[in-house]
């Protein structure tokens, strides 16, 4: 068994982990998000920098005013930052700001060109639906990677893709890091056998990006990364930002897919001269301030050290997996050796034997002040993979759906570590799985069959005590 007292504790370094939140039994709770794949707390640096900017905040681009330039200043400095988190060289390689992944792979897809012979995208089995859906509406042929049956890439079979497709291949949208069962990818491997064959490589990083160092490398290296995805809600700071990171050859030449202002350089009513990159594909103003904010994350994250964070991550998956193995009631997916936690990330997917994941995932935030996620985690084709269905139960559940009814949804537990996760919180939640098995809990629950979430009877938090929007009265004299 791993000892805690190992595991380092950067909790200081966190906005609100100190919160109370009230459970079912009127009590209240030291809340512990373990839903950190989804979205992180703020960094107390992301947090500060934009207190102290917010009295500057201004248009940036072309104003001549000193908010205006300093507002310039700083988003631009801002860019730099990130590029050189990813060690991304200006020369070869843009910066796009954004809403978040999603947007940027959207982006990607509606831009990257995709005509002549090299026509076919190859992806995988286990992506987010942000690295797949949009594929499947922009390129001409696209190609599924399976996975294996524990969930991990099936690397022989992409070789075989890679022989039989090479010359038309174009490019290879990759996950850095599943999000369900945290197995990393390759990456860099994976980008040589494409630049080998002629095609180019965007890897899905908003999973493995808050966990691991990532480094594109320079165009002239055979294993560099052309594109990559990252969202700063997931590296705390959630200010309304990511970033698309490719390469600039790309970004000068095409249309943008978003147009208006800040996206030309002249416009006539016959002509249209667009401005460059990544002028050209951020139309509008942008979030200057989530932009700084995630700034002041990777500077913080920089300070720790990558390699820190994810030792950090490592002991705590590590001693996860081996309080896992004293619970046979729980079937965890995925990889589940603690002797592999380094080289995995802290996503760990359960489910409780004779309980729904749905009912479980309540319990735990109604009366134990826990945040999991339950369901798919966007990753449908994944999860009915690793939960073995077949076609009959996936079309079966398909048309419950369609009827409006999700009650028996399948799906899994996730629990996702963040940089200031402790060992009590693990405790915390085997405490609760334990308690869930042998029924000690206290609601009386009901399932809405629209959502598939269940409710406990009779109860429902307030939340107008700890959070609601007031104008406070202002002296206008």
């Amino acid at each position: 068994m791993s000892s805690t007292s190992q595991i380092k504790d950067y909790s200081h370094l966190f906005l609100g982990l100190d919160l109370e939140v009230p459970t079912l039994d009127g009590g209240r709770r030291r809340y512990i998000n373990l839903d950190n794949a989804a979205s992180t707390p703020p960094l107390l640096a992301a947090q500060r920098a934009v207190v102290e900017f917010m009295p500057y905040y201004s248009s940036v681009h072309r104003g001549t005013g000193f908010k205006s330039q300093l507002s310039t200043h700083a988003y631009e400095a801002a860019r730099e930052i990130v590029m050189a988190f990813f060690g991304a060289d200006k020369n070869d390689y843009v910066c796009i700001f954004g809403k978040n992944t999603t947007e940027a792979l959207n982006k990607l897809a509606r831009r990257f060109p995709l005509s002549g012979p090299r026509d076919i995208v190859v992806t995988t089995g286990m992506e987010h639906h942000s690295n797949d859906l949009p594929w499947r509406m922009s390129a001409p042929h696209l190609i599924h990677v399976p996975v294996l049956e524990d969930g991990s890439l099936n690397e022989g079979e992409l070789a075989r893709v890679f022989d039989d497709y090479g010359s038309r291949i174009a490019l290879v949208a990759i996950t850095g890091a599943s999000n369900v069962t945290g197995y990393i990818n390759p990456i860099h491997e994976i980008a040589e056998r494409a630049h080998a064959i002629g095609a180019q490589i965007a890897v899905d990083c908003a999973q493995l990006a808050p966990h691991r160092a990532i480094d594109l490398r320079s165009l002239d290296d055979p294993s560099h990364l052309d594109y990559i995805a990252v969202s700063a809600h997931k590296m705390y700071a959630p200010f309304g930002t990511g970033a698309l990171i490719g390469r600039r050859d790309t970004f000068e030449q095409g249309d943008p897919d978003y147009t208006g202002g800040g996206t030309v350089d002249l416009v006539t009513l016959n002509q249209i001269d667009w401005a460059g990159a990544p002028e050209r594909d951020e139309a509008g103003s942008p979030n200057t301030v989530g932009a700084i904010a995630f700034a002041a994350s990777l500077l913080q994250l920089d300070e720790i050290g990558m390699d820190n964070v994810a030792a950090h991550e490592a002991d705590l998956t590590r001693y996860a997996l081996e309080r896992f193995s004293d619970s046979p009631e729980v079937e965890v997916y995925g990889d589940t050796d603690p002797g592999h936690a380094s080289n995995r990330l802290g996503a760990i997917p359960i489910n409780i034997k004779g309980f729904s994941h749905f009912l479980v995932s309540a319990i735990m935030g109604f009366e134990f002040g826990i945040g999991v996620r339950s369901g798919c985690f966007c990753a449908h084709p994944y999860i009915i993979h690793l939960l073995g269905q077949d076609p009959q139960s996936v079309e079966i559940t398909r048309q419950e759906m369609r009827a409006g009814n999700r009650a028996n949804m399948p799906g899994l537990i996730r629990m996702s570590f963040g940089l200031y996760n402790t060992a009590e919180d693990v405790d915390r939640f085997l405490e609760a799985v334990r308690a869930v098995i042998e029924g000690r809990f206290q609601g009386d629950y009901w399932q809405d069959a629209a959502s598939g979430e269940y409710y406990p009877s009779g109860w429902e938090p307030e939340f107008n005590p700890y959070f609601s929007f007031k104008l406070e009265a202002m002296d206008t004299d």
